[in-house]
């Protein structure tokens, strides 16, 4: 028995949820879970840890926790990840220990991570809660990566070519999310109405980590 199941007490309610929010890159995600948390809605957000550089503006614990190649490993050595996924040539990870103790206390917990991501946590995890968010189009997509001037020409086609690639993974999500530009309350508002109802389930999610 692992030690969530073990500190879990019986529950013949809705426990805590495991949200996992996923997509294509350049989709909004940390704009959507930036909203999210400002508008106050109780979740307790899990930082991914990753060995990329730090961007212009990102802030360490904040946005990720940016780890050297051997911090990394250490972590993830030592059973410390959730999950572990290589992406565009750095790793990413989900710090296992934040995520059972924010359920132990009975918290709702969101993971922002990437589709491939997103499939380990579904194995491990199956009745956690999946929600895909989705630009409106391949286009905007494409305006919105070319915005941000983090990638060559070279890495901005390479994650072009990804995100046709992770749409097709659309089917195994439980929700779907569009994130129109300009209208970013509108893409936290269906992520709050998707967790609320999730909490009135006649059956509730059981979540059990591995």
């Amino acid at each position: 028995m692992d030690e969530l199941n073990h500190r879990l007490p019986p529950d013949p309610g809705a426990g805590p949820l495991l949200v996992v929010l996923s997509g294509p890159s350049g989709v909004g995600k940390d704009a959507v879970l930036a909203h999210l948390r400002e508008s106050g809605f109780p979740l307790h957000y899990i930082t991914t840890v990753t060995t990329r550089p730090r961007r212009e503006g990102e802030r360490d614990g904040v946005d990720y926790r940016f780890l050297s190649l051997e911090e990394y490993r250490r972590l993830q050595e030592t059973g410390g990840l959730l999950e572990s996924a290589n992406v565009y040539g750095n790793w990413y990870g989900v710090p296992r220990q934040p995520v059972v103790d924010a359920l132990v206390r009975g918290e709702d917990v969101i993971l922002k991570i990437d589709v491939q991501g997103a499939a380990t946590i579904r194995r491990l995890v199956p009745e956690a809660v999946f929600i895909f968010l989705v630009a409106p189009s391949e286009e905007e997509l494409a305006e919105r990566l070319r915005a941000r001037l983090t990638e060559s020409a070279e890495e901005l086609a390479l994650r072009l070519r990804t995100a046709a690639e992770e749409m097709k993974h659309l089917p195994e999500f439980d929700y779907r999310v569009e994130n129109r530009r300009g209208a970013l309350d509108r893409a936290v508002e269906a992520i709050r109405a998707i967790i609320t109802a999730e909490k009135c389930r006649v059956h509730p999610r059981r979540i059990r980590l591995p």
